[in-house]
């Protein structure tokens, strides 16, 4: 299930960013805000340019001058006083004011000016939101189940959960230098559902709930990871931990990863390695030695038993009474207006709460059956729909060469566009799960969708045109497996057929009949 190593990085390179930490803490920047504020961004640093992405501001050069915020929404729950305020911040001082919602539940916003930063994150910190240690080399956004309280077929209610490892993580959202300074990202995923919603076997850190003599826990997955160096699903470690015992866990496999894990060449700073190179039992028994007690072996009772789900649609919750409704976001975007009316929605028909999903969407929960008829036909919902086109309802990008700087391709509106034409020209049984990432990081997670596109260049008429490499047999939920590449090279201008016919070979998908002219 390794990616094949075209997509490797060939001999160990000098690490810069190490000697950036070396130089300087990335958190310390936190202090300096106000100064980069006054000064502006052509007076900050190459150094502090990159450190400024451990508080969540990264500077774009496809955009200068207009930076990517990125929050930490532990779970993917906020309030609707809390998007609100995002929305505020993005109508006031962003120049594109737009947001996209990540695959980790995340929220980034686009388009703000260092200049403005100590008022935006004076807002946001006012309604308990933090972009602290949201990008390089930290924890990144807790994942956790979308549905978690509300679920009536749940295990556990994981959200005390990830709340208790964002405060072990961040402090509370101050910031902590304790996990600052890990060799690179580290990803951590718990549900405590039996559809393994949040991905464990992509994640550093994934925790699948299992029972043991009669108690509820979790059985433990180490070393998942999806980049241009290669795709590898986590391994087991052989343990189960209850639920008190998961934020001690990842603490003590942060300590050891940021204490042994290898720093010398980016392309080999991520858990996996340290795996590898230590072999599983070396490292649990690293991990029982700083908990100080032994970890009971993986349960045999482990609960993925469910297909996995987008939550798009009417659901009904565990409370009686109470349904909620997924709302699906065509490419994870949605605009400075959107946002403040999703909020609207979530306090005149729920109970003030959205929660996001890995799959770019979001819901509302809490919502009284006799509120129902009413939301469904309310005018947002004609661009957020509960029921969207087979196509569209799987439809996952990342960022893409519009703002991204390591992109190779544009993707969002690509992406979009041609599953309106596909949707147009044919009918599907089922909903097929298409994940574009615009180049090999696969931040857009091609290796799990039904099919994974990747950006990349290839040569036509011996010209240079955007292309995608295609992957295909993804699976996500109880029998969760990557995708492999079955065409390479494939031109962007030529996809829509070569997925025309694949959707019909492999999806069920039948032509619609041409209309002919009266």
């Amino acid at each position: 299930m390794e990616r094949s190593c075209r997509y490797c990085l060939e001999g160990a390179v000098a690490n810069p960013i190490e000697k950036i930490k070396d130089e300087k803490p990335g958190l310390a920047v936190k202090a300096e805000l106000i100064e980069f504020a006054r000064l502006g961004w052509e007076a900050i640093s190459k150094g502090d340019l990159e450190r400024l992405k451990w508080i969540g501001w990264f500077f774009r050069k496809k955009t200068p001058g207009r930076w990517m915020v990125r929050l930490r929404v532990p779970g993917g729950i906020l309030s609707s006083e809390q998007l609100r305020v995002v929305g505020g911040i993005l109508a006031e001082f962003s120049d594109v004011k737009q947001l996209d919602i990540t695959t980790r539940q995340n929220l980034e916003m686009r388009g703000l000016r260092i200049e403005d930063s100590v008022s935006i994150q004076e807002r946001l910190e006012a309604v308990g939101l933090t972009t602290v240690q949201s990008g390089m080399d930290n924890v990144r956004n807790i994942v956790g189940s979308p549905v978690a309280g509300i679920d009536p077929d749940e295990l556990i209610d994981v959200r005390p959960l990830v709340q208790q490892m964002q405060d072990l993580i961040t402090e509370g959202g101050r910031g902590s230098f304790a996990f600052s300074n890990l060799p690179r990202k580290f990803n951590i995923s718990i549900t405590g559902d039996r559809e393994n919603s949040a991905h464990a076997e992509i994640n550093d850190i994934g925790f699948i709930p299992a029972r043991r003599e009669e108690r509820i826990g979790f059985n433990v997955l180490v070393g998942g990871v999806l980049n241009s160096q290669r795709a590898t699903p986590a391994l087991p470690l052989d343990a189960f931990v209850l639920p008190e015992q998961v934020a001690p866990l990842c603490a003590a496999v942060l300590r050891i990863y940021s204490d042994h894990g290898p720093r010398e060449a980016r392309t080999r700073a991520r858990l996996i390695y340290l795996l590898e190179d230590w072999g599983i039992s070396k490292f649990r028994a690293a991990v029982e030695a700083d908990l100080g007690f032994a970890l009971p072996p993986a349960a045999h009772e482990e609960f993925i038993d469910y297909d996995k789900r987008d939550h798009v649609g009417v659901w009904p919750q565990k409370q009686a009474g109470y349904c909620f409704v997924g709302l699906h976001v065509p490419i994870g975007r949605l605009w400075a207006h959107q946002a403040l009316e999703v909020a609207d929605l979530a306090e005149v028909y729920g109970q003030g709460e959205v929660r996001l999903t890995v799959e770019q969407s979001f819901l509302i929960p809490h919502v009284a059956e006799e509120k129902l008829e009413a939301l469904l036909v309310e005018p947002l919902l004609a661009v957020f729909s509960p029921e969207p086109n087979p196509l569209l309802r799987g439809l996952v990008s990342c960022t893409g060469a519009q703002f991204c700087n390591l992109a190779i391709i544009e993707t969002k509106e690509r992406a979009l566009k041609l599953a309106h034409v596909l949707a147009s020209e044919l009918d599907l049984p089922q909903p097929v799960r298409i994940h574009w990432s615009g180049c090999p990081n696969s931040c857009g997670q091609p290796q799990i969708g039904d099919i994974g596109l990747i950006g990349t260049r290839t040569k036509v008429a011996g010209q240079s045109v955007d292309a995608v490499d295609i992957l295909m047999g993804g699976q996500v939920g109880r029998e969760a497996r990557f995708g492999e590449v079955v065409r390479e090279g494939v031109p962007c201008d030529e996809l829509a057929a070569v997925l025309k016919g694949l959707l019909i070979e492999h999806f069920g998908a039948e032509e619609r009949p041409v209309a002919l002219a009266s």
